[in-house]
C-alpha cells in the first residue's frame, strides 16, 4: 500500500441457497484474505466519515445501531397511527448499483484521490466463475468488509430525499436494502410508492413489483414481513377496541429452524448419541432465540420447543429401534430435559404496548 503496488485479485463467484427459498440462489464474490484485510482498514476509515451524515432513517451496518432498532420505530410509528404501510424489495440491490453515481457520492465527503482509486478499483475487480473472469459494470461486491457501507452511501440518497421531499408522506425505516414506509393514508403510501421508484432509479435500481407493496394495518386487517419478523396489529387485552402492533417469527424463519433441527435429527445421522446432537443443536436454538425474544414470539417459541421435542423423540426411538408413533411418551419432556436441550420458552422480551404519542 505505502509503495502504491496493490493491485486487487479477482473476486471468487459462489452461489449460496437462500435460507427458506428452495431453489433460490443468492450471488457471493468472495475476495481474497490480502484484499480482505485492506478492504477492512478501507473501512475502519471511511466510516466514521460517512457516519456524520447518515440520518435516523438507516439502521442497517451501522455502529450502536441494529434490527430489533429498526423493528422498534416502525412498532412506535405503526402506533402512531401509521397504518398505511409500503413493504419494499429492491431487485438485486447489491448487483445493480450503479458505479458513477455510486464514485460520485463518495468523492462528495473523500477527496483522497489514492482512496477514491481504492474504492474505484474494487467496484471494477471481476468475477471468476467456473474458470471464466467476467467483468462487473455494475454492483459492489457482496460478502466483502466494505460492501455495507458502500450500499449505505448509495442508498443515502433515499435517506436525503425523505428527509426533505418524502416526511410528509410518512416514516421511512431503512436497514441497509430493507425498507417500509408507514403512512397515514393509502395515498400517501402510493405516492412514497412513486417517490422511493424515482430515487432509486437514479442509481440503477428498481423494486422488485412483485415482492412490493402497499398493506394495511387497521385492526389487524393486514400483516408485512419485516427483517424475518411478521409485523400485524394486535387487539389489546387490557384495553378492549384498541390495537397495537406486535411480532413474532415470520413463516419463513420457522421453517429455516425447522430445516436445521430436521437435518440435525435425521435417521441418517443415528450413529450420532443424542448428547452429540443436542451439542449441535443448541447453538442453533440459542442464537435464534436471541434474535427472537424481542418481540411478541412466546406462542412461536411454544411451537419450536415442541417440535423439538418431538424430533429428538423420534431420533432416540430410532437409536433404539422402537417401533410406532408414540415418541413423546417413551421420551417424556423431563427426559429431554435432562439431556440438556435448550429451551425456547420463558425467554420473550416483551416490547411496551403502547408509543409515546
Amino acid at each position: 500500500m505505502r509503495a502504491h503496488t496493490y493491485r486487487p485479485a479477482v473476486l471468487r463467484r459462489v452461489q449460496i441457497p437462500k435460507p427458506g427459498r428452495p431453489g433460490e440462489f443468492r450471488p457471493l464474490s468472495i475476495p481474497t484474505v490480502a484484499d480482505r484485510v485492506v478492504m477492512a482498514a478501507a473501512k475502519l476509515v471511511l466510516e466514521p466519515v460517512f457516519e456524520a451524515q447518515f440520518t435516523e432513517a438507516s439502521y442497517g451496518f451501522r455502529p450502536k445501531r441494529s434490527a430489533i432498532d429498526a423493528c422498534e420505530a416502525v412498532r412506535v410509528a405503526a402506533n402512531q397511527r401509521r397504518e398505511w404501510v409500503l413493504e419494499a424489495d429492491i431487485r438485486d440491490c447489491f448487483g445493480t448499483i450503479d458505479h458513477e453515481a455510486l464514485m460520485a457520492r463518495v468523492a462528495r465527503r473523500v477527496v483522497d484521490r489514492p482512496m477514491l482509486k481504492l474504492i474505484r478499483a474494487w467496484l471494477r475487480m471481476g468475477v471468476l466463475e467456473g474458470g471464466v473472469t467476467s467483468p462487473t459494470g455494475a454492483g459492489t461486491p457482496q460478502d466483502s468488509p466494505i460492501s455495507p457501507l458502500l450500499a449505505n452511501i448509495a442508498l443515502h440518497v433515499l435517506d436525503e430525499a425523505w428527509h426533505n421531499e418524502g416526511r410528509r408522506l410518512g416514516t421511512l425505516v431503512r436497514y441497509c436494502d430493507d425498507f417500509v414506509v408507514l403512512s397515514p393514508t393509502e395515498q400517501r403510501a402510493e405516492q412514497a410508492h412513486e417517490l422511493a421508484a424515482r430515487v432509486l432509479e437514479q442509481l440503477g435500481m428498481r423494486l422488485h413489483s412483485e415482492k412490493t407493496g402497499i398493506v394495511c394495518l387497521t385492526r389487524g386487517r393486514q400483516g408485512f414481513n419485516f427483517l424475518g419478523f411478521h409485523h400485524r396489529k394486535m387487539e389489546s387485552w387490557k384495553w378492549r377496541g384498541r390495537y397495537y402492533l406486535q411480532r413474532w417469527p415470520s413463516a419463513r424463519a420457522m421453517r429455516v429452524l425447522r430445516d436445521k433441527v430436521r437435518a440435525e435429527t435425521a435417521r441418517s445421522k443415528t450413529e450420532r448419541p443424542v448428547s452429540a446432537v443436542v451439542a449441535d443443536l443448541n447453538p442453533v436454538l440459542r442464537g435464534w432465540a436471541a434474535y427472537f425474544r424481542n418481540g411478541n414470539s412466546g406462542r412461536k417459541f411454544d411451537v419450536v420447543d415442541g417440535y423439538v421435542h418431538e424430533r429428538l423423540a423420534i431420533f432416540a426411538s430410532a437409536i433404539h429401534g422402537l417401533a410406532g408413533r408414540n415418541w413423546t411418551t417413551r421420551f417424556t419432556y423431563g427426559c429431554i430435559t435432562r439431556l440438556g436441550v435448550y429451551r425456547l420458552t420463558g425467554n420473550v422480551h416483551r416490547a411496551t404496548a403502547r408509543a409515546s404519542w
